[in-house]
């Protein structure tokens, strides 16, 4: 299936499950993949780098066709005027009567046969920045591929957290009313009442912030994938349950060094540069072609007086060239392409030690997610087991409500903190993933 296809076909599906109304958004659920397939092909940020490829594929056919004759034709007419003769003192003038009507034709062809490889080198060069230009593609296409995860993952991390502030709004309400019932039997405070309204109160607003968070994001998501402007995102439920790679630091520098499209491109300057520069010493060759022609032209001038007729000759031959000036100016032009040679050298080596350091940084902040996992389950756990202990010390009168308040603040935190922890895995395996040119 095609990527128009996969579109069309996920929000079919999603109508017909229902999901779609006419007036208002349409709920379709995308893995992380599916996304990036769509934004392949709708993607506005993409087109401009699909077009610069094309416009590089064509200036290599037009390199090309320098290995083809140079083939000229001319056709001329024209009105001639009489001449005169003198002497050469300019006395004893003479009207010399020519006829008027003057035509000419020729056709010349030229070959070339050797050019020092100037017309290879100006293939290769240009074989070279189509390279170049697929290499530009990737780049853009991974940094919207990472920005589309990024905004995935905060989708995904809100409707967890959203979850999570709705679950503390419900047990905040089952405990307001238990709060209200003992207040009427007299066992409880009414500023503990006021307090815990307070409480459900930056709840609900909490609600609202995250509604409005992912309003926006999934705008951006949107937009960005060239999805259609009223489609609603709801991310894989599956995506946390994946199993995800922990190879070594070395492994995922291999890849790097072999996918990375910013290394590719450095690499890419190299070698551009270096048939720059042999482009440049081609210069100093001579130019060898074969030659043909054939004229046609009268009436015949050099005659006196003029010959009404037409003259017509041919040749074929092998004509040599040689620009004189490249002895003392190429010189010049061969030195600043050796500088910009090892300028792109240079270049190379930062990117590398650039995509080096990013590397090692992802790595550790991706092991690292995974030891603040084990932080968060473990935050969670005795969270809740306080929050259940104080509820029950505050329903036998045997703790404050503020000690409540904190026992509930505590756990919604830990809870979550525990989606961050999650979605901080997903997040530094695909900026691995990114860095190292494998999104």
């Amino acid at each position: 299936m095609n990527n128009h296809g996969l579109l069309a076909g996920l929000l079919c599906a999603a109508m017909l499950s229902g999901g779609v109304c006419a007036r208002g958004s349409s709920p379709a659920v995308l893995t992380l993949e599916e996304i990036f397939e769509v934004a392949e092909n709708n993607s506005a940020m993409l087109r401009p780098s699909f077009t610069a490829e094309k416009e590089a594929l064509q200036d290599v056919k037009v390199a090309r066709t320098g290995k083809l004759p140079e083939i000229n034709a001319t056709l001329s007419l024209s009105y001639i005027g009489d001449g005169f003769t003198t002497k050469r003192n300019f006395s004893d003038y003479q009207k010399a009567p020519i006829p008027h009507l003057g035509d000419g034709l020729s056709v010349n062809v030229s070959q070339p046969v050797y050019t020092g490889g100037a017309i290879t080198k100006a293939i290769e060069l240009a074989e070279l920045k189509s390279t170049a230009s697929r290499y530009a593609t990737e780049f853009q296409r991974d940094n919207i591929r990472f920005r589309l995860t990024g905004f995935y993952l905060d989708i995904y991390k809100l409707n967890n957290q959203r979850c999570v502030v709705e679950k503390n709004i419900g047990q905040a309400r089952k405990m307001l009313a238990e709060m209200q019932s003992r207040y009427e039997q007299g066992v409880a405070l009414k500023n503990d009442i006021t307090r815990y309204v307070l409480l459900v109160s930056n709840l609900e607003l909490q609600l609202i912030k995250i509604d409005n968070m992912l309003t926006i994001l999934n705008s951006n998501l949107v937009t960005t994938a060239g999805l259609p402007e009223d489609t609603k995102i709801i991310p894989d439920s599956t995506l946390l349950s994946r199993s995800l790679p922990r190879n070594g630091e070395s492994w995922w520098q291999q890849e790097a060094d072999a996918n990375s499209p910013t290394v590719k491109l450095a690499r890419s300057g190299v070698d551009i540069s270096r048939k720059a520069e042999a482009l440049t010493k081609a210069e100093r060759m001579p130019k060898v072609g074969i030659q043909a022609a054939w004229t046609i032209d009268g009436p015949i001038l050099v005659e006196v007086p003029p010959i009404n007729r037409n003259l017509s000759y041919w040749y074929v031959g092998v004509g040599v060239s040689y620009n004189l000036s490249s002895l003392f100016k190429t010189d010049k032009k061969l030195t600043a392409s050796r500088i910009a040679t090892r300028r792109a050298e240079e270049e190379l080596d930062v990117a590398r030690q650039n995509m080096e350091l990013a590397v090692r940084d992802d790595h550790i902040h991706y092991l690292e997610a995974y030891e603040e996992l084990k932080r968060c389950e473990k935050s969670v756990e005795l969270a809740e087991q306080n929050y259940a202990t104080t509820s029950n010390r505050y329903t036998s009168d045997m703790a404050l409500i503020t000690d409540l308040l904190d026992a509930a603040n505590s756990k919604l935190d830990a809870e979550q903190q525990l989606v961050n922890a999650r979605i901080n895995i997903i997040y530094y395996y695909y900026k691995l993933l990114f860095t190292s040119g494998q999104i």
